[in-house]
């Protein structure tokens, strides 16, 4: 235990504050979406402040990588965290002057985004760099547990904080957290070089993208997975944006039992983390990837449609994420144990960009179909109807009926990949994990 503790030194202490600057950013943009729903009460466009900050990221991933690779990663990253730094000051300065309107954060969620797409790949590659290879699970599923306490505690705190003191000190402690993770990683972290081959070096850029794609598309595992998570995040971005529509307007509802119930996602994938970080590694790695989305994607939407009680809508919650965690470890495992260190930067970046691209597709059709078909059609429904019986009535009913058409979509996604991927088998999967 203590050899582990102290090979995992700098990993542990890179981890933990960043972590930390992740929560300080996800209290101020809960507040900041609470505030958007009361002033527009909109779906649409609440969903339009995660579509800004997801665009940049879907478009200039690919490119990101590319720098990465050649780019010092400590800077890029000490530089990243800077900007976003810089738009929650604007945004305070916006809100003290009473000047705050919604195109204001769309723009700076946009420039929040850039940020983030350049930053990761050079944070995924320095995990890599500072982590021992036998460590790889354990450590994604530490990184899974402290995404985990960041869902759960960033409602509960942001909402306490807001009532209490109000935006300004929700954006102070975010800003503090940011202050210990820039001085962490400055003065406290060494992150090693890579030696790259002078061929790489002599890449251009579009050169060193073509030879990311290039990778993926003579790797089909990796791909086929890439393009399965593709559709899971279809699914799970467009459920984000109908949850809020959900649950504020409802008799039973409102923005306490929003923090409850987003909560409830971060407690179940705390526990899952766990779970990832003691369990042995799986006979077959890609069955565990599609399985669990199956089980994950099958149950919460259908239950949040059918139910009508914030209980009930917590255990959707429980049960649709605990497997998450268990899904990430394995798929991490495979990428990092597959992928050359020296194209990691741009293998994910091209991986960001196929992945992630269906997040801001999920989030502009669950808030659209929300506001212009669902709500639209359930009003139009009689009380005695089935649709009623189904799904309610009231607003709110429109976002049950939307939660249903997305548990049968993850299911069907779910089960196409599924049998693709069947035939990978366990043995395919562990040699290209050496």
């Amino acid at each position: 235990m203590k050899n582990s503790i102290k090979e995992l030194k700098t990993f542990i202490l890179l981890w933990s504050t960043q972590s930390l600057s992740q929560l300080g950013s996800a209290m101020t943009n809960f507040a900041l979406t609470l505030w958007l729903y009361e002033k527009t009460g909109s779906a649409l466009q609440t969903a339009l402040l995660s579509i800004c900050n997801y665009a940049p990221y879907v478009v200039m991933s690919v490119f990101a990588g590319a720098l990465s690779d050649r780019w010092d990663k400590k800077k890029v990253m000490l530089i990243c965290d800077s900007f976003a730094a810089c738009c929650t000051v604007v945004v305070l300065m916006l809100l003290k002057a009473d000047l705050l309107m919604p195109w204001h954060m769309y723009l700076l969620n946009a420039v929040n985004g850039l940020m983030n797409t350049i930053q990761q790949p050079a944070g995924d590659v320095a995990m890599t760099l500072i982590t021992p290879k036998k460590y790889y699970q354990k450590t994604s599923g530490l990184r899974s547990f402290s995404n985990s306490l960041v869902t759960i505690l960033h409602p509960v705190f942001a909402t306490t904080l807001f009532a209490m003191a109000g935006m300004d000190a929700v954006i102070c402690v975010d800003l503090a957290t940011f202050a210990l993770a820039c001085v962490t990683l400055c003065f406290f972290i060494v992150i090693p070089d890579i030696a790259q081959e002078e061929t790489a070096k002599k890449e251009t850029m579009s050169e060193s993208v073509k030879s990311g794609l290039d990778y993926l598309r003579k790797n089909r595992l990796i791909l086929l997975l890439i393009l399965f998570l593709a559709g899971v995040n279809l699914v799970a971005s467009a459920f984000d944006a109908v949850l809020p529509a959900y649950v504020l307007p409802r008799d039973n509802g409102g923005e306490t039992v929003l923090g409850i119930v987003t909560s409830c996602a971060g407690v179940a994938t705390l526990l899952g983390s766990l779970v990832a970080t003691m369990v042995p590694a799986p006979r077959n790695r890609v069955r565990v990837i599609y399985v669990t989305m199956l089980i994950s994607l099958g149950t919460e939407n259908y239950l949040l449609a059918f139910s009508r009680t914030p209980v009930l809508w917590c255990l959707g919650q429980l049960i649709g994420w605990f497997l998450v965690p268990l899904m990430n470890a394995n798929l991490d495992v495979i990428l990092r144990s597959t992928i050359p260190v020296e194209m990691q930067g741009r293998v994910y970046s091209c991986r960001n960009t196929l992945q992630f691209f269906t997040i801001p597709i999920g989030f502009f059709l669950g808030g659209l179909m929300v506001d212009k078909v669902c709500e639209p059609f359930m009003a139009s429904v009689s009380a005695d109807g089935l649709a009623a019986a189904l799904w309610g009535v009231g607003k709110g009913s429109g976002a049950a009926m939307m939660m249903f058409i997305l548990g049968v979509a993850g299911t069907v996604i779910c089960l196409v990949f599924g049998r693709i991927l069947k035939k990978y088998t366990f043995q395919e999967a562990t040699e290209c994990e050496k």
